[in-house]
């Protein structure tokens, strides 16, 4: 079996960048792709402050620190991926958007090179259709952000083979990681439990059971989780939340899965988070402030 010794990355948001970080702290070659110079830019001095923070912690030397910056590389050409031995997209949660890249991949990458999604909720499987690999397409979920969450969940489509999920559970495994493995069903494991409380949070806050401050310190003290629903729901963006529930809708089929009205409403009106300065909170004033709602 071989060893993975370049990664690609492609989207240089937060989970994109991440993901790159984790590879080249761990010594692995690292392309970076995005279509938006100015992401790639924001993720690379993002990525070599935290490099410099884990040196000034001693949690890494200031060689391997080093190390870790030369072994990066951006690009807005998806042929440079072409060496690649996997390729993790980490892109818009877009099932049709996610199939063109992974068309567009396959051609691209070297016969031998792991395809893998790093999609909360989307159907490895379906993903794999795209491609005339489908035994090397996997789901490579890690948690938000990812160089602090030890999880990452694996899912395997209908074809994806034991080597690739060997492969692929090794470099987990590599950049310290703790896996689950999950079947390719909506939502697989983690989001499958959460979004469903999400939405049951806008549902209490909806019907007007409680204040948005109660429901969330409810739930963190109550359960003695380190943050609320709703506020946990706009880090993670409320239009990631709408899309992943209707992913689970559509997949499962059941109405106990029906986005709330509210959370739509958000969506809509473009409250969608901490990455807009607003969504369940006001983050333009305070982190706990909120306009009327």
């Amino acid at each position: 079996m071989a060893e993975i010794k370049s990664v690609a990355v492609i989207g240089a948001g937060q989970m994109g960048s991440g993901i790159a970080q984790l590879a080249v702290t761990h010594g692995l070659d690292v392309w970076l792709l995005d279509t938006d110079s100015h992401a790639l830019s924001r993720a690379t001095a993002s990525i070599s402050s935290s490099v410099q923070r884990l040196v000034s912690k001693s949690q890494i030397s200031k060689e391997v620190g080093a190390d870790a910056m030369r072994r990066l590389r951006c690009t807005s050409n998806l042929e440079d991926l072409h060496s690649a031995d996997i390729i993790i997209e980490a892109i818009l949660e877009s099932e049709d958007i996610k199939k063109k890249l992974f068309s567009d991949l396959d051609r691209i990458a070297k016969s031998s090179a792991i395809l893998a999604s790093n999609t909360s909720s989307i159907s490895i499987t379906r993903l794999a259709s795209a491609t005339q690999r489908p035994s090397q397409v996997i789901g490579m979920h890690f948690m938000n952000p990812p160089p602090l969450m030890k999880l990452v969940e694996i899912i395997r489509g209908a074809d994806t083979s034991e080597e690739t999920y060997t492969m692929t559970k090794s470099l987990a495994d590599r950049f310290g990681k703790i896996t689950v493995y999950s079947q390719d069903y909506a939502g697989f494991i983690v989001n499958r439990i959460l979004m469903p409380m999400i939405n049951e949070a806008f549902h209490t806050l909806y019907t007007g059971v409680a204040t948005k401050e109660d429901i969330d310190m409810g739930m963190k003290l109550g359960t003695n989780h380190p943050m609320g629903p709703l506020e946990l729901a706009d880090f993670i963006g409320l239009d990631i939340c709408l899309s992943i529930m209707n992913v689970l809708h559509k997949g499962l089929g059941d109405p106990k899965y029906v986005p709330c009205p509210l959370l739509v409403q958000y969506v809509d009106s473009g409250r969608l988070g901490r990455k807009r300065g607003i969504g369940v909170y006001n983050y333009s004033r305070s982190p706990k402030s909120s306009p009327r709602l």
